[in-house]
Order: structure tokens, then C-alpha cells, then sequence
């Protein structure tokens, strides 16, 4: 194979993964760009958590859209920054809503009974990762009562992230919106939601304990 085969295959592997990069080959550096539309955060629900999470979303470039059937929170003044604002019923939205692999769904809407409408909805549509909030307790009685109401095997509900976001602690609507956008970034990015700075421990260990067997 030559230099230009080994190109022209990273290229190719570059647009299956939707990532830009780097290629060393006979001394010579080649940059792989992918360019493309940026991808859709779908926010299902303009409450308390929808609004920090829209702005984070946005820092962060992807194109939000948010979703709720009450124009007294689904509005610009709310939400400035989304790129598109539907004022409808949900399961209605969810059902007309054009998914592709780079939608990214997060249900926080006002009852579990939305959450569930569209997770249904959602749930074997083309996504890049679909979330949604609740406690462990009630998130296991939505597991239960989709199994037992409407046949949805553990498998598929395997795919959601439920209870959404990362554990960091989180108790501010602020907060919450901070764990969802790193646990969508851990998705997105495929990394591993370590702390960066446990390799530096790690390596410390070992270095402490070479330097006592050296001692023995």
C-alpha cells in the first residue's frame, strides 16, 4: 500500500468517525479535516435545567433545539441562544423531529409521564445518545412500567443514560447542567471520565515504589 493509499483510507476512516486529524507518512504530515453540520442537542423541556444547559450546549457548538408546549418557558428571552425553539406538544415533536446519528436527546421535561411519552418515541430513532433526569427510584419504576405496559425489553432501554449526567455532586439546576454536558461530551469524545490527574498519581505510585525496591 502506498503513501497515498494509507491517505486516502485514514480520509475515509476520518468521515466514518466524524473527526479531523493528523496523518504521518513518509516524512510527510497530512491533515484530514472533516467538515460538517455540528450536532443537534435536542432539549426536551424548557425548565430550570433546560436553561444553563441550552447556553453550555451552545458554548460548546452544538445547534439546540429546544422543546416544550408551553410558550411561557419555550421562548427567545429564555433561550437566546437556540438555534431553534418549538412551542408544541411533545410526543408530536419527538414523532416529525428529522434524527440523524449526531442527535443528542435529553428529556427534562415537567413529568414523567412527557419523559416517557418520548422517550418511546425516541427510543429506536438514529441518535448519538439520548438521556434522561429522575432518581434512581423513579427511573427503575419508568424501567418497570415500560417492560410490563409495553414490552420494551432491558435491552433497549440499556441504550438511555438514566439518571442523566455524571456524578459530580451536582445540586444547582447549573450544577446538573454541567454533569449532562460532561456526560454528553464522555459519549461524544469517547473518553473515559477519569480524572485526568489519576495518571499522574498512578505514576507517581509507581515511581514511589521502585524507588523502595531499589532501597531493599
Amino acid at each position: 500500500m502506498g503513501a497515498s493509499d494509507a491517505v486516502l483510507n485514514e480520509a475515509r476512516q476520518a468521515l466514518l468517525n466524524r473527526r479531523s486529524v493528523t496523518l504521518q507518512q513518509e516524512g510527510r504530515a497530512y491533515w484530514i479535516e472533516v467538515l460538517g453540520s455540528p450536532p443537534t442537542l435536542l432539549i426536551v423541556g424548557a425548565g430550570h435545567i433546560a436553561v444553563p444547559l441550552a447556553i453550555l450546549c451552545a458554548l460548546c457548538e452544538f445547534r439546540v433545539v429546544v422543546v416544550d408546549d408551553r410558550p411561557q418557558y419555550a421562548n427567545r428571552a429564555r433561550f437566546p441562544d437556540a438555534a431553534e425553539i418549538i412551542v408544541d406538544e411533545f410526543t408530536t415533536t419527538m414523532r416529525r423531529f428529522p434524527f440523524n446519528a449526531d442527535t443528542y436527546v435529553v428529556l427534562v421535561t415537567r413529568g414523567h409521564t412527557h419523559d416517557i411519552d418520548c422517550l418511546v418515541e425516541v427510543l429506536d430513532r438514529p441518535h448519538g445518545y439520548i438521556g434522561m433526569i429522575g432518581s434512581k427510584r423513579r427511573v427503575q419504576a419508568v424501567w418497570k412500567l415500560l417492560e410490563q405496559e409495553r414490552a420494551i425489553v432491558p435491552e433497549r432501554l440499556g441504550r438511555v443514560f438514566a439518571p442523566i449526567g455524571l456524578d459530580v455532586g451536582a445540586e444547582t439546576p447549573a450544577e446538573i447542567a454541567v454533569a449532562i454536558m460532561a456526560e454528553i461530551t464522555l459519549v461524544r469524545r469517547s473518553g473515559t471520565g477519569q480524572p485526568l490527574s489519576d495518571a499522574l498519581r498512578e505514576r507517581g505510585a509507581r515511581v514511589h515504589q521502585a524507588r523502595i525496591q531499589q532501597r531493599k
